[in-house]
């Protein structure tokens, strides 16, 4: 962010909620390209008056969605903040909502305050698609052994090495992280078969949350045994592992501060 835009009279945050499927993902993009960081600064300079670059808590993928992203500007506009989350449903697509809005300290960032977050991915496990839950849910008609995925979640918890869930071409990010706690669990949404598995850590590599959830349904399929997801996991070899889960199950929960 700019230094010239923080002496802006006010550092305004936002609760946002979004459908990622029909956008490149949450970071700027150049035409034609469009992503939600690109909708949301136009349509705020509206809503504002003046210009707008947004810090965001992370630059979700394309097609990722969100319930709990939280991004900040600094601004001189007028406007209540209160009066924000009704003006900008007026203002934005109907795919992304701001939920919340509140004045920030002026040495807040969405970015860099960040103290961990949590990420769900929903699998549906049905032999038929539902259309409700289609652009939410990865579909998956094999069985899966929830107990065995479990345990395989929980061989990841605590501060460890993540090198074997980066993304191929990540290179440069320190790949430490602590998972505070990783589970799955079965429910009910419109009457579709969901696993949810939910992901609490201090931080995500570029495509870890995926990728961890590729290997776990690999054991859920017993086609990966539990000794050797821990091997691979030990290793840091990325290359050991499956591809990585498709974007459309994954959603950032909550970011915390």
């Amino acid at each position: 962010m700019r230094t010239e835009l923080k002496m802006r009279r006010r550092n305004i945050a936002l609760l946002i909620a979004y459908d990622g499927t029909n956008y490149n993902g949450f970071q700027r993009q150049n035409p034609p390209s469009v992503a939600i960081q690109n909708i949301l600064e136009e349509r705020l300079e509206k809503i504002f008056g003046d210009s707008v670059e947004l810090s965001a808590s992370g630059r979700t993928d394309a097609g990722v969605h969100a319930l709990g992203q939280v991004v900040n500007f600094f601004t001189d506009g007028r406007i209540e903040v209160e009066k924000i989350p009704r003006a900008a449903s007026g203002a934005l697509p109907p795919d992304i909502v701001v939920r919340d809005a509140w004045e920030a300290d002026k040495n807040f960032s969405a970015l860099h305050s960040a103290k961990s977050k949590i990420y769900s991915y929903k699998i549906q496990r049905d032999a038929t698609l539902n259309p409700f839950t289609e652009r939410f849910a990865w579909h998956i008609r094999y069985p899966l052994d929830v107990e065995i995925m479990a345990a395989a979640l929980k061989i990841i918890e605590g501060e460890h090495d993540f090198s074997a869930f980066k993304a191929a071409s990540s290179t440069h990010m320190n790949p430490v992280r602590t998972i505070y706690a990783a589970e799955i669990f079965a429910e009910k949404i419109f009457s579709a078969d969901i696993l949810t598995v939910k992901i609490h850590a201090s931080g995500f590599l570029y495509h870890m949350a995926r990728n961890i959830v590729a290997a776990v349904v690999e054991v859920g399929r017993h086609r990966l045994s539990l000794e050797r997801f821990a091997q691979i996991f030990a290793s840091g070899n990325r290359n050991l592992y499956p591809a990585t889960a498709p974007a459309n199950g994954l959603c950032l929960e909550q970011v915390f501060y």
